[in-house]
């Protein structure tokens, strides 16, 4: 059962050592020659100043494919067409599972072919220094976006590289990923990767984290995923990482994302030790989009318009193209500018939405309840206790994939189109929370003339991709009618 204690030096050197041989780039990494590296970068490339400085909402869109030349190019145009403010290097799945010969194969087939042979960029098979070359050729800092449950090789040779933001973490790069890994290992191996980024941040080179807020991606309830984030903010401060960007991905009822935004930083703060400094990421909608582009342009438009009113200091966009897959660089520019039409246009305007304190309130309510569940897991010790919770059930996560959680909690929209829970099953949560959750899913029921039950979460997944927001039965408010 691994414990929250910080990794000591020896124990860092011992696991970086054995990790070099996993890969011959591996071998490439010296820290003390890469901290050299980071020092030589300008500020304009250092992640976390940037990101901490910034007097308006950062936009930054997913992007990677397989060759450097080609990588160098998209993240360019997103740069200088998209004006993203900072960049983003997303990892192909080879990686992320960490089969780097089949890493290599894809990548060689793509130098060989039009087409790309892998969904993302293969930073442990390019190496330190075609990462430096990556970094070299941008003017926006760049973050390392995966998706990994072991990330250990990928972090010492991107780092190492000169990238200085790394996502991720032990539950979020664990439960909504994968089946087969368990969580007290996946908690152990980002151990390393967060004393890896606090070992630079001891010499002067911050390295900021980026736990994955939307976890699931699947109506996932606020208090669920901040509870996540706390944790994982947690298990990062102990190893030395001092900052530390806590995500949240959009749910589609712009009251509920406000408050959910508010209270992820207010409890940020206060759970993380003062000597963190804590920023917050709103991803846009992570769910299934229209497959019609000017729909789909609807929904980002929303997620800027939620951005501009909750002020979170980084924001993941999307494209136009979501539903076909891989965007083109072009839709994936135009869904930045579309985001940034919309926070430029609402951002000064004072705008005051009944019922954000209410809910916020209600949400921080219920991440407490959680987070005291963990810690009386584990006696205090957060790493044992978010492993016991989730084999227990006080933790959950809705359609998770993972054997290392029940996913037997599920959601379903209220009458106003806010997540609710609808099967609680063992979650940590107070009974007047319960009732409240239950009390706001009986007034849609009786809005829509049927009872509860399972239909409702099914129509709910799919609502968004099918143009509406809460999945009505035909005719009913706010639903489809016969004509359509």
């Amino acid at each position: 059962m691994p414990t929250d204690s910080k990794l000591s030096t020896d124990q860092l050197q011992r696991i970086a050592n054995d990790l070099r041989d996993e890969w011959p780039t591996g071998r490439e990494v010296d820290f003390e020659e890469a901290v050299s590296f980071h020092e030589s970068l300008p500020t304009a490339k250092q992640f976390a100043t940037v990101l901490e400085s910034a007097d308006r909402p950062l936009l930054q869109p997913r992007a990677g494919v397989p060759c450097l030349e080609d990588q160098i190019s998209l993240l360019r145009y997103l740069q200088d067409e998209g004006a993203a403010d900072l960049l983003p290097t997303t990892i192909d799945s080879y990686t992320r599972d960490n089969e780097y010969e089949k890493a290599e194969e894809g990548l060689a087939a793509s130098r060989n072919s039009e087409a790309d042979e892998l969904n993302g960029f293969p930073a442990v098979n390019h190496g330190v220094e075609d990462c430096r070359r990556l970094v070299r050729a941008l003017d926006a800092p760049i973050e390392v976006r995966h998706g990994t449950p072991d990330a250990r090789l990928l972090a010492m040779v991107t780092l190492a590289g000169g990238f200085q933001s790394f996502e991720g973490g032990p539950i979020s790069y664990n439960i909504p990923y994968t089946k087969r890994h368990d969580l007290a290992t996946t908690i152990e191996h980002w151990q390393f990767v967060d004393r890896l980024c606090g070992a630079y941040t001891e010499r002067g080179v911050t390295i900021n984290r980026e736990p994955f807020g939307p976890l699931t991606g699947t109506l996932v309830p606020p208090c669920i995923a901040i509870a996540v984030m706390l944790v994982e903010g947690q298990l990062a401060a102990t190893q030395g990482v001092r900052s530390v960007t806590l995500g949240y991905g959009q749910v589609g009822n712009l009251v509920q994302d406000v408050a959910a935004l508010r209270a992820l930083r207010k409890l940020g703060e206060e759970f993380l030790p003062d000597a963190v400094t804590v920023t917050t990421v709103f991803h846009e909608w992570m769910g299934g989009f229209p497959p019609d582009e000017a729909r789909a342009n609807g929904v980002i438009s929303l997620g800027g318009a939620t951005a501009a009113v909750a002020k979170p200091d980084k924001v993941i966009t999307k494209s136009p193209q979501e539903f076909q897959g891989v965007p083109t660089k072009e839709a994936n520019a135009a869904g930045l500018r579309t985001t940034r039409q919309l926070i430029d246009m609402m951002i000064e305007q004072d705008i005051d939405l009944g019922g954000i304190d209410d809910e916020q309130r209600l949400i921080e309510r219920a991440t407490r309840a959680l987070m005291d569940a963990i810690f009386e897991a584990g006696d205090g010790d957060v790493a044992e206790g978010v492993v016991r919770a989730f084999e227990t059930g006080d933790l959950d996560v809705p359609f998770a994939p993972s054997d290392a959680a029940a996913g037997a909690v599920l959601p379903a929209r209220d009458d106003d189109g806010r997540v609710r829970i609808f099967e609680f099953a063992d979650l940590a949560l107070p009974d007047d929370i319960k009732e409240t959750h239950k009390a706001r899913l009986g007034e849609r029921a009786r809005t829509e003339g049927r009872d509860q039950s399972f239909r409702m979460v099914a129509d709910d997944v799919d609502a968004i991709s099918d143009g509406k927001l809460i999945g009505r039965p035909t005719g009913k408010r706010g639903g489809a009618s016969d004509a359509d």
